[in-house]
């Protein structure tokens, strides 16, 4: 029994993690760039949502504007310090980019702390626990795995359906080939950056539905989301899904296990791996 609660825990935090890789591999596979501030735009949204509701707004509302907010910063951040960034190319580009968004992270995370040192999101879901195979599931958990799978599938059909889902993926596959055919990268890297924000405020707010999202987590969440996309294979949507269930599981099962200080150690160790193993990870494309 205790194996499947692991697992099934780990299929519930690992969907969380899915969607926070997600959002992370999409400005890279757009714009060449390692959002190292990914983690704090997510607690950025969470601490948003915590105030409104601390000042009177109901659940849903807050936690609407609490996505929003985290999309206008990154959208903010696009449209002003990146723009530097993008006039570079290849490891210049790479690297101006890591400079420049880890400094943003690090501003965020310290404003954060600074201003807001004991501020949480909780959102607390009614209702009896649902046993699934043997196991009661809280109802949180079960909300916030709807909402990941929800999103997933959304996305999927935005990506093989839609144009402008099309054009964001004719960019990363070829940016020069999409300009040939009439295709603005900068806009569609635009809003990239808004869909990856209002991303990372899905995540905190889902994950707050299973434990507090405190100010100062968002450097934890951008090494998870790192993580993740390492694995996911960096550029890879479906790569970031499946390599964030599979984390999730041996997150749940290393705390089960051998001890939750340990996790952070263990999944670290699997991001080394398929570095070592396959550097392209698990469905990113080769490069060789």
């Amino acid at each position: 029994m205790k194996a499947v609660a692991a697992f099934l825990d780990g299929i519930v935090l690992g969907l969380q993690y899915g969607l926070l890789g997600v959002g992370l591999t999409l400005i890279y596979g757009l714009a060449g760039v390692v959002n190292l501030a990914h983690g704090q735009v997510a607690i950025f949204g969470a601490i948003v949502v915590s105030l409104l509701m601390g000042a009177g707004w109901a659940a849903v509302p807050a936690a609407a504007a609490g996505i929003l907010a985290a999309g206008i910063l990154l959208l903010f951040l696009d449209l002003t310090l990146m723009r530097a960034v993008y006039r570079e190319r290849g490891e210049h580009r790479i690297l101006l980019g890591l400079l420049l968004m880890l400094g943003v992270g690090f501003v965020i995370d310290g404003f954060l702390v600074w201003r807001y040192p004991i501020e949480s999101l909780s959102l607390r879901i009614g209702g009896d626990p649902v046993p699934i195979l043997g196991v009661k599931m809280s109802t949180g958990s079960l909300l916030a795995s709807g909402i990941a799978i929800t999103t997933g599938l959304l996305l999927v059909v935005f990506f093989q359906r839609t144009t402008l889902g099309r054009g964001v993926r004719s960019v990363i596959q070829d940016e020069q080939g999409a300009r040939l055919v009439g295709i603005n990268p900068s806009s569609v890297r635009t809003f990239v950056f808004l869909l990856s924000g209002l991303l990372a405020g899905l995540v905190a707010g889902t994950r707050s539905m299973t434990s507090p999202q405190v100010s100062s987590l968002g450097i934890q969440l951008t090494t998870l989301a790192l993580i993740v996309a390492v694995v996911g294979g960096l550029g890879s949507v479906s790569g970031a899904f499946l390599a964030g269930v599979l984390l999730g599981i041996v997150d749940r099962f290393a705390s089960a296990y051998i001890g939750q200080f340990y996790t952070a150690v263990i999944l670290l160790l699997c991001a080394a791996a398929m570095i070592v193993i396959r550097p392209s990870g698990l469905l990113g494309k080769s490069t060789r």
